[in-house]
């Protein structure tokens, strides 16, 4: 009876152990879907720093349908600055494009064939009513062809820093909807990438182009045949489900894709993006980002977390060798500020990261040293577990340089003979006393 009774022990410890860790697990899951998302997959991010404040499934590989077009308007704007392509640039549609362009159930405005349109006027009709044929009017011009642009596609996603991703043409439209022209892939492939790529992707777009935010806050295209077109964003200004501070960025829907939405708002300075993927319905993408932005906008702010001239604890004076003093008081440039959960301020501690190829092999550092001079760099961890940061260049925006608060110029020879000469008067003596004591 006593064996049973062990076993039995035993087991009934085991299972206690293991749900233990499904219950573990359970709240894992509730919280990071806290905000009842019905995306499959979302993220939240500061858009300065790229701080990540939440997500759900963000590495899930998804359809991104057209939301795939803020890579295609990425290059293109990349293209403009480089003086490769100009704005007024006239662009003659070609059979192909102009076919495309009239297709059923796909959005497009109607472009003629033969006839001339500016880059400006293919560029809002992509990036304000998501038109297909002028997307692919555009990647002709920057590569040749659409398989050629594809080719930049997969190449500047690799050079921002995605990670999961694949690019088969440049509108995000089903290859089969391309008419059998699809520039790469299967006759039914279509782009996919991951919730945090997707916001890089927009984490980028807005702060290397920031001009991208004049087209996608446009509520509706005036285009040249006469007509409007209201932008899928029915989030901005006027439209159905008008947010207060959005002023961008870019919807897309397949069924292999399901409804997707990346947003990106501002208030008082304050700007956050989000990205929700695979929302049940088209109104749902907007809910659910609703649910985002006002999680954002009424749990987060900016907060100092080190002031301007903070020397650290620990860190805050080096010693110096060969200068006319002996060490060095260290600062910080410029305040921490960042963007943190409302009532989190004393969870974030300051981490000190020391440049080591100015310290010498003792840990010293060697005169001159100019004032101003950067000898490391200061950011912000949280003593709680936090999502961290999309990329490690965002990280360095987190942070600010610890400079040397005054000049501490070299010594002159016989500052440094005399020191020389205290040395090994000093290790002499160190070493007589250490044998005088062995006497006792």
């Amino acid at each position: 009876m006593k064996k049973i009774s062990k076993i039995s022990l035993i087991f009934t410890l085991v299972v206690a152990l293991v749900t233990s860790q499904f219950t573990i697990a359970s709240s894992a899951r509730a919280e990071s879907d806290r905000l009842g998302i019905k995306a499959e997959a979302a993220i939240l991010l500061d858009a300065k720093t790229g701080k990540i404040l939440y997500e759900k499934n963000a590495d899930t590989v998804l359809g991104v349908a057209s939301m795939s077009k803020m890579m295609t308007e990425y290059i293109v704007l990349e293209a403009i600055k480089k003086g490769k392509i100009s704005w007024d640039q006239k662009v003659k549609i070609n059979e192909y494009v102009h076919k495309l362009s009239a297709a059923p159930d796909l959005s497009n405005v109607g472009l003629t064939q033969g006839e001339d349109y500016t880059v400006k006027e293919l560029y809002e009709a992509m990036a304000i009513f998501s038109g297909n044929a002028a997307t692919v009017a555009l990647a002709e011009l920057v590569a040749g062809s659409e398989k050629n642009f594809v080719d930049l596609m997969n190449k500047k996603a690799s050079e921002l820093g995605l990670k999961d991703y694949k690019f088969v043409n440049a509108s995000g439209l089903n290859n089969k909807n391309l008419m059998g022209n699809h520039p790469a892939g299967q006759p039914d492939e279509e782009n996919v990438m991951t919730a945090r790529d997707t916001a890089t992707l927009a984490f980028r777009l807005i702060n290397d182009f920031p001009e991208v935010l004049e087209f996608s806050k446009v509520p509706k295209l005036k285009f040249r045949d006469g007509r409007e077109y209201p932008n899928f964003n029915w989030m901005l200004p006027g439209l159905i489900f008008q947010y207060e501070g959005v002023d961008g960025l870019k919807t897309g829907s397949t069924d292999f894709a399901g409804y997707c939405f990346t947003a990106t708002a501002e208030r008082n300075g304050q700007r956050f993006i989000s990205v929700v993927m695979k929302s049940p319905s088209k109104n749902d993408r907007f809910t659910d980002t609703i649910k985002i932005l006002d999680f954002a906008f009424s749990n987060f702010g900016k907060e100092e977390l080190l002031p301007a001239n903070y020397s650290p604890k620990k860190e805050g004076i080096l010693p110096v060798t060969k200068g006319k003093e002996k060490e060095v008081k260290l600062v910080t440039k410029e305040a921490i500020e960042l963007v943190i959960e409302n009532g989190q301020k004393e969870k974030y501690k300051p981490v000190v990261v020391i440049d080591k190829s100015k310290l010498n092999s003792k840990g010293e550092l060697t005169a001159p040293i100019k004032k101003g001079e950067k000898i490391g760099y200061i950011t912000m961890k949280s003593t709680d577990e936090d999502y961290g940061y999309l990329t490690k260049e965002g990280e360095k925006l987190a942070s600010v340089d610890l400079v040397a608060a005054e000049e501490v110029e070299k010594a002159n020879w016989f500052v440094l003979s005399m020191r020389a000469i205290g040395g090994f008067f000093g290790d002499v003596w160190g070493s007589v006393s250490s044998t005088v004591k062995g006497w006792f």
